[in-house]
């Protein structure tokens, strides 16, 4: 099984910044793309950022030049960090796998495509 947990989250001040991370457990053996997504009430969820396993990295139009997606392979982790926050980033923020393998309890390799979605955190920018 693999779980995704995010962190970071919270309130902010419009030009504020904040750092999410996010962590998958589990007897992960890899990781393809991480990716970022936003959510606001009744809009789809939609793709913020994107880093593949080869370090490619894709991001919105609306947070390039603001947001910044990295990965850290050994600890199984992706972040993104946002600078210059503004009001219209207020959202639920999920971390995303594109596709993992890990071993079962018995020591079998499994291939899951995803995407497998984080619980979300919370991000609200407002004065």
């Amino acid at each position: 099984q693999v779980q995704l947990v995010e962190s970071g989250g919270g309130l902010v001040q419009p030009g504020g910044s904040l750092r999410l991370s996010c962590a998958a457990s589990g007897r992960i053996l890899r990781i393809d793309a991480m990716e970022w997504y936003r959510q606001v009430p009744g809009k789809e969820r939609a793709l913020v950022a994107r880093i593949s396993d080869g370090d490619k990295i894709e991001y919105a139009d609306a947070v390039k030049g603001r947001f910044t997606i990295s990965r850290d392979n050994a600890e199984k982790s992706v972040y993104l960090q946002m600078n210059s926050l503004k009001p219209e980033d207020t959202a639920v923020y999920f971390c995303a796998l594109e596709s993992v393998v890990y071993y079962t309890e018995h020591d079998v390799p499994v291939a899951v495509k995803g995407p497998i979605w984080g619980r979300g955190t919370q991000v609200t920018v407002s004065s």
